[in-house]
């Protein structure tokens, strides 16, 4: 049975940070691309940041230089460090692991950023 869990998340000033985190079992995280989204209501989910296999990153317009993707293979954990966070930013964050043929999807982690 594959699970990925989300952590990490929660309440933040604007300007500040916070690391999620995303614990695979049943997969082993460096064969599949690695992608973090988020989801307000009302709104479509958004792509914010995926790690692919060869370990290429790709990030929204609207995260680059703020956010970084990363993975950790030994851990089968990949991370999304999340800086000068915004207010704008707040939203569901889940996990997905993705190959050609099949997905996963974590059941994701609440982000508020407010003073």
């Amino acid at each position: 049975q594959v699970q990925l869990v989300e952590s990490g998340g929660g309440l933040v000033q604007p300007g500040g940070s916070l690391r999620l985190s995303c614990t695979a079992s049943g997969i082993f995280v460096r064969f599949y691309a690695m992608g973090w989204y988020r989801q307000v209501p009302g709104k479509e989910r958004e792509l914010v940041a995926v790690i692919n296999r060869d370990g290429s990153t790709n990030y929204a317009d609207s995260v680059k230089g703020r956010f970084t993707i990363s993975r950790d293979n030994a851990k089968n954990t990949a991370y999304l460090q999340m800086n000068s966070l915004k207010p704008n930013d707040t939203a569901v964050y889940s996990c997905n692991a993705r190959t050609n043929f099949q997905q996963y999807w974590g059941q994701g982690t609440q982000v508020t950023v407010s003073s």
